[in-house]
């Protein structure tokens, strides 16, 4: 058996994928403009996002039974 044979179905099931995207581009609504709102939206995950980097990368808390 070839070693690269999965190689065929990995290219075969990107062209399917392909082909599907193409599809649902040619039949999906044009998308409003972005207005104020998802801006906002977008703002604000980036806050969170970077908070809880901000939060992650900190020193651990010491507990009180640490000495």
């Amino acid at each position: 058996m070839d070693p690269d044979l999965y190689l065929y179905v990995e290219r075969a099931r990107a062209r399917e994928l392909r082909a599907e995207a193409a599809r649902h581009r040619a039949t999906a609504r044009p998308r409003p403009a972005p207005g104020p709102r998802p801006w906002r939206a977008r703002l604000g995950w980036a806050l969170v996002e970077t908070g809880l980097r901000l939060v992650h990368t900190g020193t651990p808390p010491r507990h009180a039974t640490d000495h």
